[in-house]
């Protein structure tokens, strides 16, 4: 059995059956196992209470195997779907010996393996004549988790006990029976208790849904061939991520990224990886400072998925995603106590995205260091914001995490700019904003702004994507609001020689207008507002790709034309002198001679 503080989590073995299964069969298998995933995704959208399930999405599915493995991992959330591996094995090793058809299995806590606590996950053991064949796994972000502020997202918090209310591996349904008495005690500690029961009741509701999928598929094709199909998925993942490492010269690569000071005085941090390639393997060792009083230590679990996601993002390997492509890959996190292998009682709701997405930019960056041909430039970090209070309209308490407020912009590769509102990076275009329609039937509020921000992208030859400013007043009642994140001083990560002049447009921050008083803000803070205040959050665009100077002038009239850039930005980051606002004309001969005295200067 695993406790707490587990000291690593491998990756299964590879199975020694060996069973041949022709190509038809397997691609009707494979296909089943994928509908089956997005069958349970779907359930998810159509059924769940709060607007970060139904409107943003911030859920993830898989499906494991009894080892158990990850036989497919859904296109979610890539903060979820990392940490389920280790999580799966933690909570199945909790109940071996005690596992039954009907079980339900609930759990939420980083020291047992997950991710961050507001991410609650749901297991249900699928049987088939009385053995145990497979998992179906539902996470997802709650509204609220407990602990003494709204949302879970705590700035002030000293350790995790400020946080959050805990949850290690549970059972809420034993044997087909449902445990009132459990799901209740778990559902008074939260607020907007509407919203967790509808949320549980979703996902719940979608391990059944696969659940019954899976047993559907075991009746027509038999455990035999299903079980040789499965077998093959995971083996052709692993021998496409082997054949990828193979390619990479032997050697060991560094790469390192700054996770800002968010205003707390702790300072800024570096986040080391160190990537090892020997033939077909890989060795992913990170380096970490030690743990810190605040809100940004990752515990193990939840680090798997900055690893993975920063290995993915280099290796762009075609279906299938399953365990197996991780065969060939260990990872050492570092020692206990650090940020991102955390041990109790470290504080972490910010985790997913503050320390991840700089953990995935080192080993990301650690790999192009070997392959210098498949860089590409980082997406902008989540610097987002949190709402609570009470809505008058039903009489009650709503409490959100406004996930419109971390939509970013994608970073620029090799041969394109980066997508619009697309990121952050930890979710990597899995999230969506939702109607601001929607938003404003779901609780009090009139959202005044939605829009791309001007010269928020990173400057390059290709162009980081546009992030985002959303701006809301509460109508009839005090509000309060939470920051969390970062990207508020450091601008994303450009590639091959990108670089901007004009910072300050690139990176997150927090406009807070309170009668005739403005202010920015640009720490992480719980704040009230009443009605007639507004808060504008802004999000950091995408880094940039290339030498700026390289643009084309009339790829950098059109951007200004479509408000992506200012006539400031045309200037300063990309060398171009536009002599009329409205006609847009170009001074060629000063463009030309700028962007030379810039290039010499570069030298």
């Amino acid at each position: 059995m695993r406790g707490p503080q587990s000291e690593g989590f491998e990756v299964a073995k590879k199975s020694a059956k060996k069973v041949e299964v022709d190509p038809i069969t397997l691609s009707v298998v494979r296909g089943i196992l994928e509908t089956t995933q997005r069958e349970m995704t779907l359930s998810l959208e159509k059924t769940a209470r709060s607007s970060v399930f139904n409107l943003a999405h911030d859920y993830s599915t898989a499906l494991f195997n009894a080892t158990p493995e990850m036989i497919l991992q859904g296109q979610d959330i890539p903060i979820h779907l990392g940490s389920l591996i280790p999580a799966m094995k933690v909570v199945a090793g909790y109940f071996e010996g005690d596992i039954h058809e009907g079980d339900l299995l609930i759990h939420n806590d980083p020291a047992w393996g997950g991710s961050h606590a507001i991410d609650t996950c749901f297991y249900r053991p699928v049987f088939w004549k009385g053995k145990l064949k497979y998992w179906t796994v539902c996470k997802g972000h709650l509204t609220d988790v407990g602990g003494p502020v709204p949302a879970g997202y705590n700035p002030n918090a000293k350790d995790i006990f400020a946080e959050c209310l805990r949850i290690p591996p549970v059972k809420v349904w034993d044997r087909g029976q449902p445990r009132k008495d459990v799901l209740n005690f778990i559902l008074t500690n939260m607020r907007a208790r509407r919203d967790q029961e509808g949320d549980f009741n979703a996902l719940i509701g979608a391990c059944q849904v696969g659940e019954r999928a899976l047993i559907a598929m075991l009746e027509k094709y038999g455990e035999e061939t299903v079980d040789a199909c499965i077998d093959t998925l995971l083996n052709m993942a692993e021998r496409q991520m082997r054949t990828l490492i193979s390619e990479v010269p032997d050697g060991t690569y560094e790469g390192s990224a700054i996770l800002e000071d968010a205003g707390h005085g702790f300072g800024d941090f570096e986040i080391k990886a160190k990537v090892t390639i020997t033939g077909d393997n890989c060795h992913i060792e990170i380096s970490s400072p030690p743990q810190i009083p605040y809100f940004i230590n990752s515990y193990e679990g939840n680090s798997y998925s900055g690893v993975y996601l920063g290995l993915m993002m280099f290796a762009q390997l075609p279906p299938p995603y399953n365990e197996g492509l991780y065969r060939c890959v260990s990872v050492n996190m570092g020692p206990k106590g650090t940020i991102c292998n955390a041990a109790e009682p470290a504080p972490h709701m910010n985790c997913t995205t503050t320390p991840m997405e700089t953990l995935t930019d080192a080993v990301r960056l650690a790999f192009e260091k070997a392959v210098p041909s498949k860089v590409s430039a980082s997406w902008g970090h989540a610097n987002g914001l949190n709402i609570a209070g009470w809505d008058k309209r039903h009489d009650e308490e709503y409490v959100t995490m406004v996930l419109a407020t971390i939509i970013s912009g994608a970073g620029a590769t090799p041969s394109q700019d980066g997508w619009h509102a697309c990121g952050p990076e930890c979710c990597f275009g899995a999230l969506t904003s939702g109607d601001v329609e929607l938003l404003e039937y779901s609780y009090p509020i009139i959202i005044h702004r939605y829009s791309l921000m001007t010269d928020s992208g990173g400057a390059g030859k290709f162009r980081g994507g546009s992030g985002t400013a959303w701006e809301v007043e509460p109508l009839n009642d005090d509000m309060t609001f939470i920051t969390f994140g970062e990207g508020r001083r450091i601008p994303a990560v450009g590639a091959a020689g990108a670089a901007s002049t004009m910072i300050d447009t690139k990176v997150g921050r927090l406009e807070l207008v309170e009668g005739d008083h403005s202010e920015t803000i640009r720490e992480n803070v719980i704040k009230v507002i009443k009605p007639g205040d507004r808060i504008t959050n802004m999000n950091p665009g995408g880094g940039g790709y290339g030498n700026p100077m390289e643009r084309p002038v009339e790829k950098v009239v059109w951007d200004v034309k479509n408000g992506l850039v200012s006539l400031d930005g045309a200037r300063e980051d990309y060398g171009v002198i536009i002599t009329d606002p409205v006609s847009l004309d170009v001074d060629i001969t000063a463009t030309r001679a700028l962007r030379a005295k810039r290039a010499v200067a570069a030298k």
